[in-house]
């Protein structure tokens, strides 16, 4: 196995890890209904964005377009390459544009939860939007994986 590989392979766990884990921690936390662990899992996801997803990004981006030129594969024209990047592009925007504000809106209203002792309706709305997206930019990474691994087209 090469370095490159080897290295994407790496960013792949961290990011397609993290996204899933990530959430399934914050759910649990929203399913408690204890505000300190809701406030604190709210604040660990934006945490863990930062410490794992986002060098997981940059090794798949890096070592991905490394070996793709290497192999020969062209990253212009349709191939499930540039089908990949497309579809990786798409999710980064749904993270930026979408789950990262929603991220810290939920920090926001978790904190000001512990200070009235209530969740209010905010936080619950933003949660069920970053639920519904967050789906979306997981499945696609997972979309992803599979044209990885099978090269179809």
């Amino acid at each position: 196995m090469s370095l490159y590989l080897f290295l994407h392979l790496l960013g792949a766990v961290l990011l397609v890890g993290n996204i899933i884990t990530a959430a399934f921690w914050k759910i649990r936390a929203d399913m408690k209904g204890d505000l300190a662990v809701i406030h604190s899992a709210a604040k660990n996801v934006m945490l863990a964005d930062f410490l794992f997803t986002i060098p997981g990004i940059i090794l798949i981006i890096v070592t991905g377009n490394l070996m793709a030129i290497e192999a020969g594969y062209s990253l212009s024209g349709f191939s499930w390459v540039t089908l990949s990047q497309a579809l990786f592009i798409l999710t980064g925007v749904i993270w930026v544009v979408l789950l990262l504000p929603l991220q810290r809106s939920m920090i926001r209203h978790s904190a000001k939860a512990l200070e009235t002792g209530a969740l209010h309706g905010a936080y619950r709305k933003a949660s069920l939007i970053w639920a519904i997206f967050g789906t979306v930019a997981t499945l696609l990474p997972v979309v992803i994986l599979y044209l990885m691994i099978h090269k179809p087209v």
